[in-house]
């Protein structure tokens, strides 16, 4: 399935934003989403759902969006993620990302169309809709591009955290639970950006504590 604008043909206005996040799964690193206004005349064919995309063309995808239209960020680290849980934490990055986008450009969309079953928070500024669509990164472009702008953000994030924490080697596996991340936290024990909250590291934590 290739993303397209149909569903984005459906509305009148042109300020249509995709969002996305990238970043539930993993034992470690934060959460990040993205809001997403894309540029009809300057879209590239390419553009799939973030994790169909080998990484040497969603980076050259990536330069290209952030390049030639308008999109806004969110991170929520996971400290947060552990206060509030892994639900809310995308809820408030997606907010966060919407936030950015309006305040950075002064425009405030009409309509969002959200990747996923439910509305990240209730409507707002001029939002007149917000529509959640399960798979819509594979469905709309404007979620597709979404999904390529918080995978990359969120990679170089955990590229940065892979030289400040070495022995876990997050470039290779980005913060999930493969099979080396779980024999270097056996190994290394927990680090400062693992998740707390999440399994195994919440009950290895425990067995600390009781020990």
């Amino acid at each position: 399935m290739q993303p397209t604008f149909l569903i984005e043909n459906n509305f009148d206005t042109k300020l249509i934003c995709g969002i996305d996040e990238a970043g539930r799964g993993p034992l470690a690193g934060p959460v990040v989403a993205c809001t997403f206004l894309v540029d009809r005349e300057k879209i590239l064919p390419e553009v799939n759902d973030s994790k169909k995309i080998s990484k040497p063309n969603r980076l050259k995808l990536f330069e290209n969006l952030i390049k030639n239209h308008k999109y806004g960020v969110g991170i929520v680290d996971n400290f947060e993620i552990d206060k509030i849980n892994i639900l809310q934490a995308t809820k408030l990055a997606m907010k966060i990302s919407f936030d950015n986008f309006c305040e950075k450009y002064n425009l405030s969309p009409a309509v969002l169309l959200v990747d996923g079953n439910i509305a990240p928070f209730p409507k707002y500024r001029d939002l007149q809709e917000i529509i959640p669509i399960v798979k819509g990164d594979q469905k709309s472009i404007s979620i597709a591009c979404a999904s390529i702008i918080a995978k990359e953000v969120r990679d170089n994030i955990m590229n940065n955290y892979d030289q400040q924490y070495p022995n876990y080697e997050f470039k290779k596996h980005f913060g999930y639970g493969t099979k080396k991340h779980f024999e270097n936290i056996q190994k290394f024990g927990v680090c400062p950006i693992h998740r707390k909250t999440f399994e195994p590291i919440k009950s290895m934590l425990l067995s600390y504590e009781n020990y």
